[in-house]
């Protein structure tokens, strides 16, 4: 029996094996394009073995693809034939990939929170719940999480810099900035690569309205991404919103076809619908058009991914951006098919949030600015349950807004304002997309 990078035991007699396996945990949360292959290589090099098999169903599970459970099922029902071999910490990681699968990330993340008390230093429970607590809007489990695994980690062991990392994100969405801030920092200190460090810091930057900064912290770092997954889209999109908070919508632009949505990239072509590229997308473009900005025709591919998607509702926050690429384009039936996959999910996330957020982006879409606004006024409170970062949610804050300025409704004017201020260290007068309404009520 061989152990992995943080001395934990796996089932395995190939030292082969347990290398490619450790490589591959390391690939997924160094955000590594090929993670996905370095998964099936540990498991080529060992079938027998069950942690490469929980690793290449997670991995899938992260796409947030419903086409891809077939395949996920058939990899779990593998990993639970050779449980009985297997440790009872890889017994555990069995249960949480049926949970995940079956019942949703809140019960697999239950189970990582119980390998996580015993094993505080397993990474791949740590970074799938880290993962799950984050798309569930859930960031008081996130620091939660770190903040209780913390003391079984020291700076020379592997995985330290990435531990240092999620602390950063999580403190940040927790609002400690100058703690977020500092994490991050020094994992780039310990490696320049740490991409989801560059990330959280740059968060806290664009908290603090330090536009500046963040560009110039973004690029002097992105000659470490070379055989970076699509995360680094994601960190050219807070790079462009940087430049939108300069005024410089040229800038913007050049971004989203050069680096966030370039359409020829091998990163792009491979998942063209991946949910995480098309947020970054949808918000840009949103943002663009709310700043009178003519964004041509990049709509409508955008709008033939979210046809495609129609009835997936395994990413929550990625459906009002389905909604919006399809209103943007005036696919009026598309809209109407999403919405009727949402009211028969059983997810409440998607019946409660993801629905009327839905409906009132179909409104929007019909001129209905008053009708969008009553459909979002009652779930403001309960949107960050879709998942998203502060930077991310902003789309949806900033979606109330357009409506109430639309439909002429002060009140509801005045309370997306409050909130948008209450949201920031930067004054709202000074926010590019905010200035305006707040300087006029």
């Amino acid at each position: 029996m061989h152990t992995d990078s943080q001395g934990l035991a796996l089932s395995t007699a190939s030292a082969g094996s347990a290398a490619l396996y450790n490589d591959a945990v390391t690939a997924f949360v160094s955000y590594r394009a090929d993670m996905g292959q370095r998964a099936s290589a540990a498991v080529k090099a060992d079938p027998g073995s069950v942690m490469p098999h929980v690793l290449k169903a997670s991995l899938a599970m992260t796409a947030f693809k419903q086409a891809l459970l077939p395949a996920v099922r058939s990899i779990h029902a593998t990993a639970e034939g050779l449980a009985a071999g297997a440790t009872p910490r890889e017994r555990a990681h069995v249960a949480a990939l049926g949970a995940w699968v079956e019942q949703g990330p809140d019960a697999a993340a239950r189970i990582w929170a119980e390998i996580l008390t015993e094993h505080p230093r397993d990474m791949l429970a740590f970074r799938l719940a880290h993962f799950a607590h984050f798309w569930s809007g859930r960031p008081d489990a996130m620091l939660r999480d770190v903040e209780a695994v913390w003391p079984a980690w020291h700076a020379d062991m592997p995985g330290y810099a990435a531990m240092l990392a999620c602390r950063c994100f999580a403190l940040e969405e927790c609002g400690r900035l100058a703690e977020a801030e500092a994490c991050g920092r020094e994992a780039i200190v310990l490696a320049p690569g740490e991409v989801w460090a560059a990330h959280g810091v740059a968060h806290v930057l664009e908290m603090q309205g330090r536009a500046e900064e963040g560009v110039a912290w973004l690029e002097g770092l992105s000659v470490n991404w070379d055989g970076v997954s699509n995360i680094q889209h994601h960190l050219w999109w807070h790079c462009a919103l940087f430049h939108l908070e300069r005024g410089d919508a040229e800038g913007v632009l050049r971004l989203y076809d050069g680096r966030v949505r370039n359409l020829d990239s091998a990163l792009t072509q491979a998942m063209p619908d991946l949910y995480i590229d098309v947020q970054n997308a949808v918000s840009l473009l949103f943002r663009l058009e709310r700043l009178g900005v003519d964004v041509g025709r990049r709509w409508e591919e955008l709008a033939q991914q979210a046809s495609q998607r129609i009835g997936d509702t395994m990413s929550t926050f990625s459906i009002p951006h389905w909604m919006l690429a399809l209103g943007a384009t005036g696919r009026v039936e598309e809209q109407a098919a999403m919405l009727a996959g949402l009211e028969t999910s059983a997810d409440p996330v998607v019946r409660e949030v993801a629905l009327p957020v839905s409906r009132a982006i179909a409104a929007r879409a019909a001129g209905k600015a008053g009708v969008a606004c009553d459909l979002l006024r009652p779930v403001l409170d309960r949107m960050a349950r879709l998942g998203g970062s502060h930077a991310q949610q902003d789309l949806l804050e900033l979606l109330f807004l357009d409506c109430a300025v639309s439909a002429g409704r002060q009140g509801d004017l005045r309370l997306a304002l409050s909130r948008a201020a209450a949201g920031r260290a930067v004054p709202i007068q000074s926010r590019v997309l905010w200035r305006a309404a707040a300087l006029t009520d």
